[in-house]
């Protein structure tokens, strides 16, 4: 038996081996002619696939071929459609002139107009935002909203670990479900590659439905590392909602030794933007499920003329499943629009080249950038292609920081102190083209001045990065960094 076997393993190998230019070429002609690359990344696939021929060929199948693309969102772009449907709504405000209480933000109607055609976000001007930096708050508050449920609860993560924070929330939902509350769980296979079989068997015999988006093959086999659902969204009775940078983990509240304190952003928000956010969820969820929500009109509670505050808000989606890069066009749109000031905060920084360009365009042009990173990585390759895109910033006249004060998670930008985009996204290729992510849009000078003031204090515990410190790097780093950053394509 195990001679059979074996001779089946040999002639696989032998038939790959004698056949091992044509294929290669065949996958040259494939990235040249029939994807939609850009030249960078062509060229990268050509060099990993002469050069290292065999793993090359399976490097390209794990993570570099798209062959599933359109197969794996057909459903789901059926069921955008209905987003699109509810859209509709934001033709009252292209016909009409835009006209917010604030009439600074009058210079951003173009940025309103680009989320409404690229990405059906409505527009809404009746939300309360509240802003979260700590964990432990943001915590407490998710798990007020939840005891207060009356109809149901929506929750999605990337990572949800079976630990001291997770522990609770569960108890928590468990009591809802008993109450007669509907809970939903969504999350995503490979951030929660760590949870068992059993705890998820637990979960759903405690009646809470759990649906799982891009299962593991064979078991916990995880094979597709690309099109992973990033996004964090908590929803709770149509009336509140949670997204943003924090995930289901102990090392969220501060407790990992190897992080220590996490510094991130999360939002809740009150109001009309609520509903896009559930949406959102309802189109991951009935796409991991099978199942679609939107039949009921139980999970769409109308707001009547009740006002949670004045913030207008539009909940911006992107994706693999995405016509357009949404929240980078965002991005660059903001850093476009801005005349005095742009400040970032991400984990991760490798942008596309458009990106890089704007942001050195607007430093050179006197605009105030600033870019804050962490000191310290949790994926070392990641950190060194960020920061080598550091030097690029220094030479435009950028402003950069390294924060010291444990792990920098939070993801987002405030531009002049009237327009701020924060959530789940990074600012790198991944979090652009291959993840799914949300983040929200916020026009409000308040929201945007406080979150201008948290970076401030941010300030207080950084390490400014200088032309001169970022000269002294050792020669063994630049060689890391440039070649992580050579291979970011390959994202």
């Amino acid at each position: 038996m195990l001679t059979a076997v074996w001779n089946v393993i040999a002639e696989a190998a032998g038939f790959w081996m004698d056949h091992l230019i044509f294929i290669n070429i065949l996958l040259s002609v494939v990235i040249v002619f029939f994807e939609r690359r850009d030249p960078k990344t062509v060229w990268t696939w050509l060099l990993v696939l002469y050069f290292i021929p065999i793993l090359g060929i399976f490097l390209y199948f794990m993570i570099g071929h798209d062959f599933h693309k359109q197969h794996m969102f057909r459903t789901k772009e059926i069921e955008d459609a209905m987003y699109s449907a509810v859209s509709r709504q934001a033709e009252t405000i292209i016909r009409d002139e835009f006209a917010p209480s604030d009439p600074r933000l009058r210079k951003f109607a173009d940025l309103v107009l680009l989320n409404l055609e690229a990405a059906d976000a409505v527009y809404t001007a009746d939300n309360e935002v509240e802003i979260y930096t700590d964990g432990k708050k943001k915590f407490e508050a998710l798990y007020e909203e939840i005891r207060k449920a009356k109809k149901f609860i929506h929750i999605q993560y990337y990572i949800i670990r079976n630990d001291e924070l997770w522990q609770p929330i569960e108890r928590l939902l468990v009591e809802k479900v008993k109450e007669g509350v509907e809970v939903r769980l969504l999350y995503d296979s490979m951030g929660c590659r760590k949870m068992k079989r059993k705890d998820w068997q637990r979960i759903r015999g405690e009646g809470i439905q759990v649906g799982e988006f891009f299962p593991a093959l064979l078991g916990r086999l995880q094979l597709r590392m690309n099109y992973r659902n990033h996004r964090k969204i908590a929803v709770i009775d149509g009336e509140t909602a949670f997204v943003g940078g924090f995930n289901i983990g102990r090392e969220y509240l501060g407790l990992d030794p190897k992080f220590g304190y996490w510094r991130d952003t999360h939002l809740r928000l009150r109001g009309s933007a609520v509903l896009s956010l559930n949406i959102r969820f309802i189109l991951d969820w009935n796409y991991a499920t099978k199942q679609n929500l939107f039949m009921s009109d139980r999970y769409f509670p109308q707001s009547g003329e009740r006002r949670a505050g004045d913030e207008a808000v539009q909940i911006i989606s992107s994706g693999p499943d995405s016509k357009w890069q949404n929240i980078r066009n965002v991005y660059l749109k903001m850093i476009s629009k801005a005349r005095k000031s742009i400040y970032i905060q991400t984990p991760y920084f490798i942008p596309d080249e458009s990106v890089l360009d704007a942001i050195s365009i607007a430093a050179m042009s006197g605009v105030d950038v600033r870019v804050m990173i962490p000191c310290k990585p949790d994926h070392p390759f990641v950190y060194w292609a960020t920061y080598s895109y550091i030097g690029d910033l220094l030479e435009a006249g950028a402003k950069c920081y390294t924060y010291d004060n444990g792990f920098l998670h939070a993801k987002g930008m405030v531009v002049d102190g009237l327009v701020s985009c924060y959530g789940t996204a990074n600012m790198d290729i991944r979090s652009f083209k291959l993840n799914f992510e949300v983040n929200a849009v916020i026009y409000s000078s308040r929201v945007a001045k406080r979150l201008e003031s948290i970076f401030m204090e941010d300030l207080k515990h950084c390490t400014r990065v200088t032309r001169y410190l970022y000269g002294r790097r050792s020669f063994l780093i630049r060689i890391k960094e440039q070649f992580s950053r050579l291979l970011s394509p390959l994202l």
